[in-house]
């Protein structure tokens, strides 16, 4: 059986095995220390009895009054340990410690609008559209005129703080603004 547990400095050395994914958006060393310098209690992994990684959840707490909330910055699986719910397992724990532990209204997170299989899991885990953000992801530069951009859906799920659920919309997926627009 796996076990859910901290994720630390040197797991980044052992990661490779998920984070090749096209899905997955990789960073930099010094972004992943910052996460787990401040917000150590947000990330966390999943390893094998044999101590492979299979997969990890990058968290952090932001806002202000009604908009403080925990953000799911990544969550990914090796292709090898999907469909086994490890993400949402993940999720719930940092759920958990985002209502628990830092008070926050919701929990959110980006996810590309055309990565239909990653909505349906989290729609499954009871978030829900909040918004469309216009090119949202980077430039790659391989599209027109050097531009590729795509379209995020911010998805939201409302934690016990959120009693009247103002964190959510119906129509979230209507509701369009742009990448500099977002916080």
């Amino acid at each position: 059986m796996s076990v859910l547990r901290p994720f630390k400095a040197n797991d980044l050395f052992r990661f490779n095995n998920i984070n090749l994914d096209v899905w997955t958006e990789t960073y930099g060393i010094p972004f992943y220390l910052t996460y787990l310098q401040r917000w150590s209690d947000l990330c966390f992994t999943q390893e094998s009895p044999r101590g492979r990684l299979q997969g990890y959840i990058l968290g952090k707490a932001e806002g202000v009054q009604t908009e403080w909330h925990g953000h799911i910055t990544a969550v990914s699986v090796a292709p090898e340990y999907r469909r086994l719910s490890l993400a949402r397992n993940m999720c719930q724990r940092l759920e958990f410690a985002s209502d628990g532990i830092y008070k926050g209204y919701f929990v959110d997170l980006y996810v590309r609008c055309n990565n239909a299989l990653a909505i349906k899991m989290y729609e499954g885990m009871g978030y829900s559209v909040y918004r469309r953000v216009r090119e949202y992801y980077g430039n790659l530069g391989v599209g027109k005129d050097g531009r590729d951009e795509e379209d995020a859906f911010d998805m939201r799920k409302c934690l016990s703080r959120d009693v009247a659920q103002r964190s959510i919309r119906s129509n979230g997926r209507d509701m369009i603004v742009s990448a500099h627009d977002v916080s």
